[in-house]
């Protein structure tokens, strides 16, 4: 049976549902089963992101902590999580796309997985896909219609567009 590996990069994924369909919440198990489908084995959800920082906004901290507590009780999802930088006024996420690329590159040289499915609309993760199917395995992009990126969707195997229909049974 084809063993199958989701990478979610959370924070893309909040802003394209919150975008494209007008609300987030999702059960993720039940997003990732049925990306993979009945006929292939879900053997591990990845889950990226970073968190809040607590003396900058302590509500969206509070909110974030219990959706991280939320997805700690999800089956076979493991959370991974970057850093918040200064850069001027504002702060940026770091770390997030690499833990990303070198998960789905270990994972593929480790063969945890046959096939990667990466939910992100980030086309930087087109090398990181290249060297991944070097490796004899699949990947495929799962992303808004709205806003896939030309890049990714290019390097993927397939493309498995989101939408309301597509995400109506995930919806919580």
């Amino acid at each position: 049976m084809e063993r199958v590996v989701v990478f979610i990069d959370g924070s893309n994924f909040y802003h394209g549902l919150k975008a494209n369909l007008g609300r987030t919440g999702i059960d993720f198990y039940k997003f990732a089963t049925l990306l993979c489908g009945e006929e292939r084995k879900l053997i591990r959800i990845y889950y990226y992101n970073v968190p809040f920082k607590k003396e900058i906004d302590e509500e969206k901290y509070k909110s974030q902590q219990k959706f991280f507590s939320s997805l700690e009780s999800t089956p076979y999802l493991e959370l991974k999580l970057g850093r918040l930088e200064p850069r001027g006024n504002t702060f940026i996420e770091k770390g997030v796309d690499i833990l990303i690329a070198v998960d789905m590159l270990k994972y593929a040289y480790d063969d945890t997985y046959d096939t990667a499915i990466l939910v992100s609309g980030d086309g930087d993760f087109a090398a990181a896909v290249n060297a991944v199917k070097d490796r004899g395995k699949h990947v495929e992009h799962a992303y808004f219609k709205a806003a896939p990126s030309v890049a990714l969707r290019k390097a993927c195997d397939k493309y498995i567009p989101l939408d309301n229909d597509f995400l109506r049974l995930c919806f919580i």
